[in-house]
């Protein structure tokens, strides 16, 4: 269950890296970096093992 956390991470890294360019996601995938960004900093505050 955890690794899917890291999962979801870099397929929205790679969806906002694909709306950055296109701008046809925009604001969402932007958000949606910014969710995902906090969740692996939560994670990695609360002493879990990244990876």
């Amino acid at each position: 269950m955890g690794n899917l956390l890291y999962i979801v991470a870099v397929v929205l890294v790679i969806l906002w890296a694909i709306g950055f360019v296109g701008y046809s996601m925009g604001g969402i995938v932007h958000i949606l970096l910014v969710i995902a960004l906090i969740s692996v900093i939560l994670r990695i505050i609360q002493g879990r093992r990244p990876l």
